[in-house]
């Protein structure tokens, strides 16, 4: 009855903070996360492994919530940062990631995100075709929003 759909998204930017006050600020989960629309629910399971329980999507019966499990890894000496599912509870995705940051020429920061995502709708298949291109543009645009959020966060 159920079907996945995996979105992967690739974003670079650049933000005229350094890069320390960026790693600084995406290697802090709470704080990071709490610039990600649509985050009803963030919610600390161990040390670096966090839950996240997005908005209800729909009504009723129909709603869908997305919930999913992250451990989390961050080096300050590369101002790398990555995550990988983690077990929780009530999971329907599983959401791997990274933070690339690096010092650009201009004393700014150059930041590369990469995440892939698969969801477990749970809904016919004969809605895929249809659910699909929805949910993956629905994605995007919370994470077009959340760069958005940070580099407001950045000015600061």
């Amino acid at each position: 009855m159920a079907f996945d759909v995996t979105i992967e998204i690739n974003k670079s930017f650049s933000v005229a903070a350094n890069a320390d006050k960026v790693f600084e600020l995406l290697a802090d989960v709470p704080e990071s996360t709490s610039h990600f629309p649509k985050l009803e629910n963030l919610v600390k399971e161990a040390d670096n492994q966090y839950r996240w329980e997005m908005e209800k999507v729909g009504a009723g019966s129909a709603s869908i919530q997305t919930v999913y499990a992250c451990e989390y890894q961050s080096d300050a000496s590369t101002r790398d940062i990555s995550w990988k599912p983690a077990k929780t509870k009530d999971s329907n995705a599983q959401v791997f990631g990274t933070w690339k940051i690096t010092e650009n020429a201009d004393g700014g920061t150059d930041v590369v995100f990469d995440t892939k995502a698969t969801l477990t709708l749970p809904l016919p298949k004969l809605t895929r075709a249809m659910i699909s291109p929805v949910v993956k543009m629905e994605f995007e645009g919370l994470v077009d929003k959340y760069i958005s959020n940070l580099h407001e966060a950045f000015k600061a």
